[in-house]
């Protein structure tokens, strides 16, 4: 089978776009096409499978497929990617337009040059979820997480959890440099008390206007970026009285900056670039 793709990437964070507009792949093999094509030595090298498609309530439907051929909820920087290939390929011919996920239909906005290339994209990612048994989080239902002990391994880390159609759960510390992501994360992913399993994120706050971040993500370990992540950072960081709602608050992550604003509205806006790699065929 002869696939027809494209790598892109928002801040560091790749994936492999497939354009279900103009090919069909089969459903029973989408899982093992994810881990095919994420393996770096035999396959493309990525951090999972994105699927754009036709849906029935948004003009785009976006399918999210990680590295160990898990299937995701959503991606914010998976959401750019695609906002930028459904414009620029003519999928959409405005500038404006809604996106489809399993979590929910998000709202895009394009910033174009004179090339028609999208240099930057906003999205609306909806308001965060914060109730402990949708995020889901084991415990009493209807509370919240914040800044709650949390007993992993032979340490207490202080956790508020956020869920933005998929599971975060954010640490505080000190210091970004020293966060214990590659011993702790994969611990905290498949803690029990995480039922469907959790995105671990580290924030450093360095102003109540700027953030620094780092992630191990559900299914793929440590990324480059995460936009659902660094809005649950942001999330966080104001139920904790580091920041505020209403303000712009820049997040540092490892591939580079988003912007992300905790609208009095609820909403959360996510403003960040996206990049096109490389396109070409993979024999499946």
């Amino acid at each position: 089978m002869k696939i027809p793709f494209t790598k892109m990437h928002g801040l560091g964070n790749n994936y492999i776009y497939i354009d279900l507009f103009h090919t069909e792949l089969p459903e029973e093999r989408l899982s093992e096409l994810a881990v095919k094509m994420s393996n770096p030595n035999t396959g493309i090298g990525s951090d999972g499978m994105i699927l754009i498609h036709p849906a029935e309530k948004a003009e785009v439907g976006m399918r999210i497929f990680n590295k160990d051929g898990s299937e995701g909820m959503n991606c914010g920087n998976g959401l750019r990617c695609t906002a930028k290939y459904v414009y620029e390929t003519g999928i959409v011919n405005t500038k404006e337009f809604s996106i489809q996920t399993k979590a929910n239909v998000v709202h895009a906005i394009v910033k174009v040059n004179g090339d028609k290339e999208v240099e930057e994209v906003t999205i609306d990612m909806g308001e965060p979820i914060l109730q402990r048994e949708q995020i889901p989080m084991l415990g009493e239902a209807e509370t919240t997480v914040i800044n709650e002990p949390f007993q992993v391994a032979d340490e207490t880390l202080y956790v508020t959890a956020v869920s933005m159609g998929n599971p975060h759960v954010v640490t505080m510390v000190d210091a970004i440099d020293n966060a214990p992501l590659t011993t702790l994360g994969p611990i905290i992913e498949k803690d029990e008390r995480f039922p469907e399993g959790v995105n671990a994120e580290f924030i450093e706050v360095v102003s109540e206007e700027e953030l620094h971040f780092r992630v191990w993500e559900r299914g793929s370990g440590i990324t480059e970026a995460c936009g659902t992540g660094a809005c649950a950072a942001v999330v966080a960081a104001t139920l904790n009285n580091k920041v505020s709602k209403g303000k712009k608050i820049v997040v540092h992550l490892a591939g580079g900056d988003l912007f992300i604003e905790w609208k009095e509205d609820d909403h959360i806006w996510m403003t960040g670039g996206a990049e096109t790699i490389a396109s070409g065929i993979f024999y499946a």
